[in-house]
């Protein structure tokens, strides 16, 4: 099994007859950042699903769509939010056609797609979190679910979005999963590390890969200083750079 970190909050996990892209939008300036991420060539042999966990421009860009064009067999898995009408596709140069391979979803849902089951969980923010069992194996992509803080521990919204947070990993609790995408972002500055923290300590995860990190991969390092999590440290991957490879045993 193969995860390559293109940047920001996607990755590409290549299986043995599956590829799976999460959350891409092309390299270029987001929110005042510069990101370099490129799209690793993709075995044509093997069944590419694009997820797009919301609409925000660092999690999807309509241009994906095209890519039916290149890859006739291609399924889409998209949250709600992102879908468009088909005036508006075929104005953006869009082969209609599409609209026959893309499943949207919405939170609190299971879904079946060909071999693939997909799990919805509710974002603390935008769309929704995918948990998907494919191939035996088990992945978690958390979209922008995560546990936003400003750190506060009067900040009743904050206090609010915790408890969200806690209750959509509940949903989940009790499944094993083989790799995990989770947020950790360092502009939430010393709350940073909740969800993550929160995450390590109480589902059961094999490899975690940090995302959402807006190119600031020092905060991996800080993570794992967390006195608490000292015992879990070696299950957080660490990421220094976009288009990073990993591999990872079976």
């Amino acid at each position: 099994m193969r995860v390559t970190f293109i940047q920001h909050s996607c990755f590409l996990v290549e299986l043995k007859q599956h590829v799976l892209l999460f959350d891409y939008f092309p390299a270029g300036d987001y929110n005042g950042i510069s990101f370099g991420g490129k799209l690793p060539k993709i075995d044509p042999s093997k069944r590419l699903y694009v997820f797009a966990s919301h609409s925000h421009g660092d999690h999807f860009r309509l241009d994906v769509l095209k890519w039916i064009d290149e890859w006739p067999d291609i399924q889409y898995v998209l949250s709600k939010d992102c879908k468009r009408s088909g005036g508006n596709l075929e104005k953006n140069g869009i082969n209609p056609e599409v609209r026959n391979h893309i499943l949207y979803v919405t939170p609190l849902h299971t879904y079946r797609l060909d071999d693939l089951v997909i799990k919805t969980l509710r974002s603390t923010d935008a769309g929704v979190a995918f948990y998907i069992e494919v191939e035996d194996k088990h992945i978690y992509h958390a979209g922008d679910l995560n546990w936003w803080s400003t750190g506060n521990e009067h900040d009743i919204n904050a206090n609010v979005i915790g408890a969200a947070y806690r209750r959509e990993l509940a949903r989940i609790a009790d499944n094993h999963i083989d790799i995990a995408f989770v947020v950790l972002d360092g502009r939430l500055g010393n709350a940073s590390a909740l969800g993550m923290k929160y995450f390590l300590e109480h589902m059961d995860a094999d490899v975690v890969f940090p995302m959402h990190m807006w190119r600031e991969y020092e905060w991996i390092n800080k993570l794992k200083r967390i006195p608490e999590l000292s015992r879990l440290q070696d299950k957080v991957v660490d990421i220094d750079r976009e288009n990073i490879i990993f591999n990872l045993e079976d």
